[in-house]
């Protein structure tokens, strides 16, 4: 993972958490596997599906009865991300607060990320 040694990849805010426990106990799922694909207007998206299991790569995060997996293909892209849950009279979702993100569409759902500076050293 693209870490910081002692500090959690992602943070999950308490209704956050409410949400994906709550998931987890009804679907009887391990948890939800975090990833990122082409798509969309500003050319990724996030992907959410519930997993029975990690897979050998993944990143988990633990949190109140919360379990995330953050695919191998995404740690990078998601590292220092808060995932929030909100709830308003339209609608309801995960929200992603990602300090790498440079674009989003005006429906939030596409995202853009920042590049990474060749030759880095990274």
């Amino acid at each position: 993972m693209f870490g910081i040694p002692g500090k959690a990849p992602v943070t999950i805010t308490p209704r956050a958490v409410a949400q994906i426990a709550r998931l987890m106990t009804k679907d009887g799922a391990y948890g939800l596997r975090l990833g990122v694909k082409k798509g969309g207007c500003a050319g990724m998206e996030y992907t959410m599906e519930f997993a029975a299991e990690p897979g050998p790569m993944d990143e988990v995060v633990e949190q109140d009865g919360a379990r995330v997996m953050i695919a191998p293909m995404a740690q990078m892209f998601l590292f220092g991300t808060e995932i929030d849950y909100q709830t308003s009279l339209l609608e309801s979702g995960f929200r992603f607060n990602n300090p790498n993100v440079a674009e989003a569409c005006g429906c939030g759902e596409s995202i853009k990320f920042k590049d990474v500076a060749a030759g880095s050293g990274a």
